[in-house]
């Protein structure tokens, strides 16, 4: 069985094989975020020792208690909520994320704008789609999402530079990171979040910029 760093490097190989295969070769390499929710600590210090910087979060008081202290000891990570937001845990999560993936509502795009000002660390905000719109999962429905985007964008003056999804579990995913290249195009946004561990090949292949992987790196969660 492979290390943590041996994982992590293999998968950098494979995400820069697939996007040279790609028709978005000219642009970046997409950022491989490592997934490190639930993961135990030592696994998380392996793989900052091989100098993984980009992480993903799923809740905020967790992601707490994993990385105030570390944040001060590494300087260059990018913590990215990747899980629901509850409107109680704006603050703190503007506090901590240097990007949030998960706005979903206008009751949470208000409290954002509400909440949002110079001072703190997050910057960068990535809007949820649910392209299976699934009534279990969380996200803008595609219908919806024009509507949203340009909401929270010019009312709201929230700087919007991407989007994200998680594909159904039985559906086929290309179509799905198709329809969300296909909505962040005509909205001018740059930023792609999708493909984890099981679909990340395909989704750099329709123009992910970052892919969000936890246990083709940490293996399987306890």
């Amino acid at each position: 069985m492979l290390g943590i760093e041996d994982n992590i490097n293999l998968i950098l190989h494979q995400i820069s094989q697939s996007h040279k295969e790609s028709n978005f070769a000219k642009l970046p390499i997409p950022k491989l975020v490592a997934v490190s929710k639930k993961q135990d600590d030592h696994k998380i210090l392996e793989a900052l020792k091989t100098g993984q910087k980009y992480f993903g979060e799923n809740r905020v008081q967790e992601a707490e208690q994993r990385w105030s202290k570390r944040l001060e000891v590494y300087k260059n990570l990018e913590l990215r909520l990747i899980g629901p937001l509850q409107t109680n845990k704006v603050k703190q999560a503007l506090d901590l994320f240097d990007i949030i993936e998960t706005v979903d509502r206008e009751k949470l795009a208000k409290e954002i704008a509400d909440k949002h000002n110079g001072g703190v660390k997050t910057k960068q905000f990535y809007i949820q789609v649910n392209t299976g719109c699934e009534t279990q999962k969380s996200g803008v429905e595609p219908a919806q999402s024009d509507n949203f985007i340009n909401y929270c964008k010019h009312d709201l003056k929230l700087p919007i530079v991407g989007l994200m999804c998680i594909p159904p579990l039985n559906e086929e995913p290309s179509m799905h990171f198709a329809l969300l290249k296909k909505i962040a195009k005509r909205n001018n946004l740059k930023e792609l979040s999708m493909g984890m561990s099981s679909d990340y090949k395909e989704a750099i292949k329709f123009g992910a910029t970052s892919v969000r992987i936890g246990s083709l790196i940490f293996g399987e969660r306890k």
